[in-house]
């Protein structure tokens, strides 16, 4: 009888647990009236024991490499849908949001895209075409699945006194590349929300840049409907002024605005790789701790008080213990970008990002 009654209790608390964790809240249900709060995955991310803390805390996804050109679309008459398709399945079966990224970008393209049988550079003709059948492809796969497209990622170039990257893209189109890009992706799915996505566009000199490009887009009637900005970002930037900036100025163009790729480094924001130095401490420290949670409580006000320009956030990986920024762009530096620990528990971040007056 003692041991029928230990039992007893015994399943009562798992019973009791497990009804807490499926009523605890997460980040999608604070902020419910605000946007949607979604997250970059991989295949094994939605296949494996993460599916728990995926689906408590986010309902919108982003496969973070599964779609992407090279991987997706290797050789001219090969696609490889297997990791892309489990992305969206899970998506299905649980009513979440999905996020197509990317359509064109200059990295993680195949080569023989741009080659023609004799190893030379395709004309101009050849490149479109080849890009349309791709976009029309992938796009129509998942029509009616995926409701955004991030379908030219990365165009403007970092050096401040050109407008457009010096991409094969771009040398070969110019900026019709862009163009076609969009066209082709509105004409495969009119109902797809098309945007145009990139980094450090808080940064006046970037920004002013991409503002400009978009311009020329909606000028020459491009159906780019809204801008990613990725919000790769530090514990050093971006300041208060300049994304609150940044929103209203892409905003009145019309645009929708999404936080496409969330992540507050503990480290000034690089691209170059180098070698680690002393000053890569590789360690999560309470100063680091106490800058990061500010930052993200000072973003996540900001996304708040222009909830009507804002219509979606991402977060770029799921905790602390695998991430992008983990060896890059220092090989062996360890980063701790996100609002969960390794141990997938909320940081003091979290609650700072969550806490707030509805």
């Amino acid at each position: 009888m003692k041991r029928k009654t230990l039992f007893i209790a015994a399943c009562a608390t798992i019973l009791a647990n497990y009804s807490y964790a499926q009523k605890q809240m997460g980040l999608k249900d604070y902020y419910k009236n605000y946007f949607p709060i979604g997250v970059a995955v991989s295949a094994h991310n939605v296949l494996s024991s993460d599916t728990t803390f995926i689906l408590q805390q986010f309902n919108s996804l982003t496969p973070e490499n599964a779609m992407k050109m090279g991987p997706i679309h290797p050789k001219e008459n090969e696609y490889n849908f297997k990791e892309a398709d489990a992305i969206v399945n899970f998506a299905q079966r649980h009513h979440l949001k999905v996020r197509g990224h990317n359509l064109c970008w200059h990295e993680q393209t195949p080569d023989w895209i741009f080659k023609d049988a004799n190893g030379g550079l395709v004309s101009k003709e050849v490149l479109l075409e080849r890009l349309k059948q791709h976009i029309f492809t992938v796009v129509n796969r998942y029509k009616g699945k995926i409701y955004a497209w991030d379908v030219v990622n990365e165009a403007v170039d970092d050096d401040s006194t050109r407008l457009l990257r010096n991409s094969l893209w771009y040398q070969i189109c110019g900026i019709d590349f862009i163009v076609k890009a969009f066209e082709y992706a509105h004409e495969a799915d009119p109902n797809a929300i098309l945007f145009y996505n990139d980094y450090n566009t808080e940064r006046p000199e970037k920004r002013a840049r991409v503002l400009q490009l978009m311009q020329q887009l909606k000028a020459l009637k491009v159906p780019v409907m809204g801008i990613g900005l990725q919000g790769h970002w530090s514990i050093y930037e971006p300041t208060q002024t300049d994304l609150q900036q940044t929103i209203q100025s892409f905003a009145a163009l019309g645009l929708q605005v999404q936080i496409t790729e969330l992540d507050v480094s503990i480290y000034p924001w690089e691209k170059k790789l180098r070698p680690k130095t002393e000053k890569d401490i590789d360690a999560y420290t309470p100063e680091l701790e106490h800058k990061q949670d500010e930052q993200y409580k000072m973003v996540f006000k900001v996304f708040r008080a222009n909830k009507q320009k804002i219509t979606g956030v991402t977060f770029w990986n799921l905790t602390d213990r695998t991430t992008w920024l983990d060896n890059y762009p220092v090989p062996g530096r360890k980063n701790y970008p996100l609002l969960f620990d390794a141990n997938y528990q909320p940081k003091k971040a979290y609650w700072d990002v969550v806490n707030f007056k509805q």
